[in-house]
Parts: C-alpha cells; sequence; structure tokens
C-alpha cells in the first residue's frame, strides 16, 4: 500500500520541470517587481525633489529682478506666471496666497492626456509617498505679503513608471511563455528517446535479446543505448552458452544412462544369468556342487566390482562417509595409476571436511574436471592442488605444467563452462589463465 502511494505521489519529468520553471517566474516577478518599485519610489523622490528646488531658485530670482525693478505686485505676478522656465517644470502645483486670501495659480500641469490611463490606486501607493507642501513668504514691492506655495504633483512620472513596469512584466510574462514552449519541444524529443529506451528494456526483460536501440542524436541517450546494446548482446551470448551447455549436460546425461544400461546389460544380465544356470545345474545329483559354488562366488566378487564402479560414477560414497580430502586423495589415486607419468599433489587442510555437503560435492566435480581436462589436453608431468580455508574464504587452485592453450579458444569449451557454472552457483567466481607452453592455472574463490 506505501508503495502504491509512494508512485503515485511521483510526478513527470516533463511536469517537474515545468514547475520548476513556473516557480523561478513568481521569484523573478517578485524580485524584479520589489526591486522596480524600490527604484521607482527613489527615483520619483529625487525628482520631485529636484523639480521643487528648481522652480524655488527660479521663483528666487524673479522675485530679485522684481525688487531691483521696483515693480508692483500684479506686474511681477504676471511675469512670474509667463516665465517659460516655470511652465516647463514637471511634478509641481505653484500657487501664490495674497494676504486678503485670494489665490493665484502659477503652474497646475499633470501632462496627462485625457486618452491616458492614470495608474491604479495601489501603484500609485507603492511608488509614491507624502509630498509636503512648501510655503515661501515675499514681500513685493508695493509692501504686500504674499506666501508662495509649491504643491508636489509626480503623477505623471509615476504614469511613466507604471507603463515601464508593465512593458517589464509583459516582456518577463512572454519570456516565461517562451521559455515554457522551448523546454516542452525540448522534452518532446528528449521523452520520445526514453520511451523508445523504456520500450527497449521492457522487450529485454521479456527475453527478447535480438532487441537493438537505434542511435541518438543526443550523445548521452546514445551512450545509454549503446550500453543497453551491449548489454543485450552480452545477455544474447551467455543464453547462448547456456543452451549450449544445457544440451552438452543432457547429452551427457543420456550418454551416461546408455551406458549404465550397457553395463547392467552385459555386466549384471549375464552374471545373473551365469548364476541362474548354475543353480539349476547344481540341483542335479551328478553335478560338481563344489565348482559350482566357487564359479558362483567369483561372479558375484565380479558383481560388486561393477556394482562399485557403477556406483563411484554416480556418486563417490567415501565423500560422503569420509570427506572431501578423503575422497580428493582416493581419486588422485586412481588417476595416478591410470596415468603413472602424472605427478599429482595436494594440499588441503583439515578444516575443508567441515563445509557442507552441496559445496563439497561440486568442489569434488571441479577437480575432477580440471584433472580430466589436464590428462587429455595438456600433456602435463606435474599437478599441484590446493584447497583451503582462509578469511570465510574457500580458495582452490589447480595449476599445471603443460602446454597451455589460447584463452579465446578455451572459452568455448563445455568443461571450463560447467566448472564456471558450478562456483557461480555458489556464489563464487573462477578465473583461468594460461599462456602456450607455460602451462594453465584455475584459480576459484568461494565465500564460506
Amino acid at each position: 500500500m506505501g508503495r502504491l502511494k509512494g508512485r503515485k505521489l511521483r510526478k513527470s519529468l516533463r511536469y517537474q520541470i515545468n514547475l520548476r520553471i513556473f516557480l523561478s517566474a513568481i521569484c523573478i516577478l517578485l524580485l524584479g517587481g520589489s526591486v522596480s518599485i524600490w527604484q521607482a519610489r527613489n527615483a520619483i523622490n529625487d525628482e520631485v525633489a529636484s523639480s521643487v528646488k528648481l522652480a524655488v531658485q527660479l521663483i528666487e530670482l524673479s522675485y530679485e529682478n522684481n525688487t531691483a525693478r521696483s515693480l508692483n505686485n500684479r506686474a511681477w505676478i504676471t511675469q512670474l506666471g509667463s516665465l517659460s522656465a516655470l511652465n516647463a517644470i514637471r511634478h509641481l502645483n505653484i500657487q501664490l496666497k495674497k494676504r486678503s486670501g485670494k489665490v493665484v495659480n502659477l503652474v497646475k500641469q499633470n501632462y496627462l492626456d485625457e486618452q491616458q490611463e492614470i495608474p491604479p490606486r495601489w501603484f500609485i501607493k507603492l511608488v509614491g509617498s507624502s509630498y509636503p507642501h512648501t510655503e515661501y513668504p515675499f514681500i513685493s514691492a508695493d509692501d504686500q505679503q504674499i506666501i508662495l506655495t509649491i504643491q508636489p504633483n509626480p503623477l505623471d512620472e509615476i504614469t511613466e513608471v507604471w507603463r515601464e513596469t508593465v512593458v517589464y512584466f509583459i516582456s518577463l510574462l512572454l519570456f516565461t511563455l517562451l521559455a515554457f514552449i522551448t523546454v516542452n519541444l525540448a522534452f518532446n524529443r528528449s521523452l520520445k528517446s526514453i520511451e523508445q529506451i523504456v520500450g527497449g528494456l521492457k522487450a529485454i526483460e521479456k527475453g527478447n535479446y535480438q532487441y537493438q536501440l537505434p542511435e541518438f542524436n543526443t550523445l548521452e541517450y546514445d551512450s545509454i543505448a549503446n550500453a543497453i546494446n551491449h548489454m543485450t548482446a552480452e545477455l544474447r551470448l551467455a543464453q547462448q552458452e547456456n543452451s549450449a551447455l544445457t544440451k552438452h549436460l543432457l547429452d551427457i546425461q543420456d550418454k551416461e544412462r546408455q551406458h549404465l544400461a550397457q553395463e547392467l546389460h552385459d555386466e549384471l544380465g549375464q552374471s545373473l544369468t551365469a548364476i541362474k544356470v548354475m543353480a539349476v545345474t547344481a540341483g542335479h545329483p551328478k553335478s560338481d556342487t563344489v565348482k559350482i559354488t566357487q564359479s558362483i562366488s567369483g561372479i558375484c566378487d565380479h558383481l560388486i566390482q561393477v556394482v562399485r564402479s557403477m556406483m563411484y560414477q554416480l556418486h563417490p560414497l567415501i565423500l560422503t562417509e569420509l570427506g572431501l580430502k578423503a575422497a580428493l586423495d582416493n581419486m588422485l589415486k586412481q588417476w595416478q595409476e591410470r596415468n603413472p607419468d602424472l605427478s599429482v599433489s595436494l594440499k588441503c587442510s583439515a578444516s575443508i571436511d567441515t563445509l557442507p555437503q552441496e559445496v563439497t560435492i561440486h568442489m569434488f566435480r571441479v577437480v575432477q574436471e580440471c584433472l580430466t581436462n589436464i590428462v587429455r589436453h595438456a600433456a602435463a608431468q606435474h599437478v599441484l592442488i590446493e584447497l583451503n580455508i582462509k578469511h570465510k574464504q574457500i580458495y582452490l587452485g589447480v595449476k599445471d605444467d603443460g602446454q597451455g592453450c589460447d584463452m579465446e579458444k578455451i572459452k568455448s569449451g563445455f568443461g571450463l563452462r560447467g566448472m564456471r557454472e558450478r562456483i557461480t552457483m555458489l556464489g563464487g567466481e573462477l578465473k583461468v589463465s594460461s599462456q602456450k607452453q607455460q602451462g594453465m592455472t584455475i584459480m576459484a574463490r568461494i565465500p564460506q
């Protein structure tokens, strides 16, 4: 249940990449928006402060000229209202307030067209700030007190910032959309390659080792495909070797059965028939009972030897009764009797007899196969067999001084395959090394 739930929570690679792009775009939007608003506030504050300072300087200059020329109040106000430099100043509402309370608007500009969109209130609150109005008292030439009021009005600047911000966010959205499209187009191609690879693995899983992945334009996918194709070729080769080994073992099994049947027919059948004939003959009054008895005894001794030989071929009883070391000694003695020119030495520790029965029979058969190959192909004079246990590892080494062979040719032999299969079944590893005219060494390591 937990595994099924875990699988449901897994998302596709496309979904994960798109989600990360979307989250990155959101973070960029938030960060960029914050920086833009911070810069806009500073820019508006600097612009407004500069405009106020410039307006004050122009008005003070005009006032000094008015004082010097002794113009009356009305003439100075008229001259101030017509001043082009003052009218060119943005973001300000400039008023003159007389003692009588009358207000004269010198400049009132928003620089906004009638069709121009006013920014949202929330944006104005974010980028704007409180701009206190500034009052400057003046004494005109006719000794009247006049208060100059400058009120900042940065709405036109905020509108420009709003336009720039809208363009920025639209550009970022278009960039994000373009990134989504580009990534998805790239992933469509990549996912098709992944689907081909997954399909190939499923075919291999079902035992179709003839399947080969095509070449891919992407280097990484092509490397994966080459590795899978190499693995498939190795599995196909192993399957062919296993099939050939199985067929060889079946052939050996059939030959052994045929040999046993022939032995039973030739030896047991004929001997039992002879015993039966002698037993019938012994029933006659004139038969030589002593001679018949001796003949039957001789035939029984022969049958015992035949049965022992057949039992040893099927399974050496000495291996079960006395252990691996005694079974190896007995086998080596028989080999030397049949091959007097071959000297075989055995170095075996006593702890070998503590191994499980499954391990001992496989080790016995591996040594037996090694000796068979040496006698048939090596033309060796000396053979050294070492079998011991060290650090919870079973080590087997068989070394001869024969003519050696080419390692590429020996890999195709059924004897080596059979030995390798036995060692592999025990969880071990078999290594074979050989050079021409320098003999052969077979090393096996098996975890205890």
